[in-house]
C-alpha cells in the first residue's frame, strides 16, 4: 500500500501542485490523471474555508510523494470552465469544493473544510480507484487474463478473473474483466449479475464505471438497425436528429466506435439540447466504456470539451 507521509524523500511540491485554468484544464486534469490521479481544488479568494483547507490539501498531496497531483482552480477567475464542469454535474455553487480525477473521470468529491484525517482518506481512495493499491501477484493473474480475453479465449479468461475475485473479492480489474469476458461469450445477463454482485466501496472505480457502460452499450447493439439504411437516412435528412444517434448507435454495434463518435459529435454540434442532452449522455458512455488511453477517447472528449466551453 502506498502510505502518506514517512521520511522518504518528497517530491518539490512545484511538480506535483499548480494553478490551472480553462485553458489548459484538458491537459493538466483530464489527460494528467491518466497518468496519476489528480485533486482538483475549487476555490475563490473570498472564501474564509478555502484558506484553511488549501495549505492542508497540499501537505497531504506532497506527503502521498508522487502518487497523486493537485490543481488549483479559481472560480471567479475561470467562471466559463465552472459553468461547464457544473452543466456536466459537478456540483460547484458550493466551494471549496474538491474532487479526485482518475483516468479522465471524476471518481470522488467532497465539499467545505474537514479534517486532515478526511483528506487522507480522501485521497488513499483516489490512489487506490487508479490501482495503486493492488497485489502484484493479481495484478500478473489479470494481465495473464486479459491476454486470454485477447487472444479469443473467453471462457478461460472468465474462469481466471472468476479466481482473481476469490481471492480478492474487491479486485476493481477482475470484476471488469470478468465483465468483458461475459460480453464477450454473448452472455449480458451474466455480465450484469456479476457488475451488481461487485463490493459498493469499489462501485466508482473507472473499471466498474467502464464495465457499466460496455453493459449499457451491448444492450444497445442487440436493439441496432441496419448502418446502411440508417447512413441513407441522414444522407437523405441531415437534420433528423433521431436517424443520427440510430446511426451512431448501429455504427458502435457494428465495431465502429470512431464512426459512432463521429456522428455523435455532430449531433451535439447540431442541437446540445436535443432530446434532453442524449448525444452528450451516449458519448460519455462509450468514453466510459473505452480504455482511458484510447485515442478515440482522448480526442473525442476534447472535441467534445471545445464545443461545450465554445
Amino acid at each position: 500500500m502506498i502510505e502518506l507521509g514517512g521520511t522518504q524523500t518528497q517530491a518539490p511540491a512545484g511538480d506535483l501542485i499548480k494553478d490551472v485554468t480553462e485553458e489548459n484544464f484538458m491537459t493538466d486534469v483530464v489527460d494528467a490523471s491518466n497518468e496519476v490521479p489528480v485533486i482538483v481544488d475549487f476555490w475563490a479568494t473570498w472564501c474564509g474555508p478555502c484558506k484553511t483547507l488549501g495549505p492542508m490539501l497540499e501537505k497531504a498531496v506532497i506527503a502521498a510523494k508522487g502518487a497523486v497531483k493537485m490543481v488549483k482552480i479559481d472560480v471567479d477567475q475561470n467562471q466559463r470552465l465552472t459553468q461547464a464542469l457544473s452543466q456536466q454535474g459537478l456540483p460547484l455553487q458550493s466551494i471549496p469544493t474538491v474532487v479526485a480525477f482518475v483516468q479522465g473521470r471524476p471518481i470522488d468529491m467532497f465539499q467545505g473544510a474537514v479534517p486532515g484525517s478526511e483528506i487522507d482518506a480522501f485521497i488513499k481512495r483516489a490512489i487506490e480507484a487508479a490501482g495503486g493499491d493492488a497485489s502484484g501477484g493479481l495484478d500478473d493473474a489479470v494481465a495473464a487474463a486479459e491476454e486470454m480475453l485477447e487472444q479469443g479465449a473467453a471462457e478461460d479468461a472468465a474462469e481466471t478473473f472468476a479466481a482473481i475475485l476469490q481471492e480478492d473479492p474487491n479486485h476493481a480489474g477482475a470484476y471488469g474483466g470478468l465483465v468483458r469476458s461475459y460480453l464477450a461469450l454473448g452472455q449480458v445477463d451474466q455480465a450484469e449479475a456479476a457488475l451488481n454482485g461487485a463490493p459498493a466501496e469499489i462501485s466508482a472505480t473507472p473499471e466498474l464505471e467502464a464495465a457499466h457502460a460496455q453493459i449499457e452499450l451491448a444492450k444497445q447493439a442487440a436493439n441496432a438497425g441496419p448502418v446502411a439504411d440508417l447512413l441513407a437516412a441522414v444522407e437523405a435528412t441531415p437534420d433528423d436528429h433521431q436517424a443520427r444517434f440510430d446511426l451512431a448507435q448501429a455504427l458502435h454495434a457494428s465495431g465502429d466506435a470512431q464512426g459512432a463518435v463521429d456522428q455523435l459529435l455532430d449531433l451535439f454540434r447540431r442541437d446540445r439540447e436535443w432530446n434532453d442532452g442524449a448525444a452528450k449522455a451516449q458519448l460519455f458512455t462509450i468514453f466510459e466504456a473505452l480504455d482511458a488511453k484510447d485515442p478515440i477517447a482522448l480526442n473525442g472528449r476534447r472535441k467534445l470539451s471545445s464545443m461545450i466551453f465554445a
